[in-house]
């Protein structure tokens, strides 16, 4: 068996390659385009590449003819801690992990997950987008000295941005109307993104399931289900809260045990979305079973602690309700 050490850059990357004995039998710098021909002439090996922005066309040309993981940068602490750090050594260091068995792996979605987190990806993106540039428009309303209590982007807030009787500078006009042609052309945008969110989340049966929760929408369910990616790859709830980054952090010294703060390992956009549906849920929705889990925490903690632990206990009953196939159906709710 050999074993092949990929570090991967933009165009290029450098390849170590082991035998069973752990030593080197050709390493080197190749082309990404030519990596192909790599994977043919080890045809059958073990491989290792790290998670890159794009590892997912290198993952699959070497999927074809590799044995081939992907290795999770934050936990595969060797190459980080290395006190001599270069392409060779990173290469060599990887085929040596992968030889022995020692390469913390991170998950691959399979290609139809990849296009729906790039949809809600970067439908969020784009939300972002347009709240800087909202942002922009009160920055220049602010240093002109104007005072309101309107909204700058509604009907009537437009209406009076547009006005000759709001009295701003020369360059500011010009600004305020560049910010606004921006976010109507982002707004666009997202509402032909939200189409085609709406369509994909109402054709899958996991959405469906997860639109039965008070504060759930298409755009929620899809991003919840292609972040968490396949359920079956989780034995247990807390394995699908560690993967979202929502476990806290434990420190134990002796006989005394600590928990910190949540860990944030895994995906930022799915903690964001969990959190974004306890909003709702809680304070617009009034769902009884994560409203009063909310209100019995947030008397003795913070609003910041009560909300975040209300997102770890959603993501356990979408995991049941994925895992069973149940709509959202939780214990009632003693008084």
């Amino acid at each position: 068996m050999q074993y092949l050490g990929i570090d991967v850059h933009k165009h290029e990357s450098h390849v170590a390659v082991l035998d069973d004995d752990g030593e080197v039998v050709e390493e080197g710098r190749v082309e990404n385009a030519t990596l192909d021909e790599v994977a043919e002439q080890y045809a059958g090996s073990q491989a290792v590449i790290e998670a890159t922005s794009n590892y997912y066309t290198i993952y699959d040309t070497l999927d074809e003819d590799l044995d081939v993981v992907v290795a999770d940068p934050s936990q595969t602490k060797a190459i980080g801690h290395a006190e001599v750090k270069n392409d060779r050594l990173d290469a060599k260091l990887l085929a040596q992990l992968r030889r022995a068995g020692m390469i913390a792996e991170s998950y691959v979605p399979s290609e139809e997950l990849r296009e729906r987190r790039a949809l809600v990806r970067g439908r969020k993106r784009l939300v972002e987008k347009r709240t800087d540039f909202k942002n922009e428009v009160h920055a220049v309303l602010d240093k002109e000295g104007i005072s309101y209590d309107w909204d700058p982007f509604s009907v009537n807030g437009r209406e009076i941005l547009a006005s000759e009787d709001l009295a701003v500078g020369l360059v500011s006009q010009p600004l305020l109307d560049s910010f606004l042609s921006v976010i109507d052309e982002l707004t666009a945008q997202i509402k032909a993104l939200e189409g085609l969110i709406e369509e994909t989340a109402a054709s899958l049966p996991e959405t469906q399931l997860l639109m039965t929760i008070p504060g759930v929408s298409f755009y929620s369910s899809l991003l919840i289900t292609a972040e968490i990616g396949e359920i079956d790859r989780f034995d247990e709830a807390k394995e699908v809260v560690s993967y979202a980054g929502l476990d806290p952090v434990v420190r134990e010294s002796g006989d005394s045990r600590t928990e910190g703060s949540i860990s944030k390992r895994g995906s930022g956009d799915l903690r964001w979305i969990l959190v974004q549906c306890v909003q709702t849920a809680v304070h617009r929705c009034n769902d009884p079973y994560l409203s009063h889990f909310y209100a019995r925490l947030k008397r003795r903690k913070t609003h910041q602690i009560a909300i975040v632990a209300t997102a770890r206990k959603l993501l356990v009953s979408i995991f049941h309700m994925l895992q069973r196939k149940e709509v959202y159906d939780p214990p009632g709710v003693s008084t």
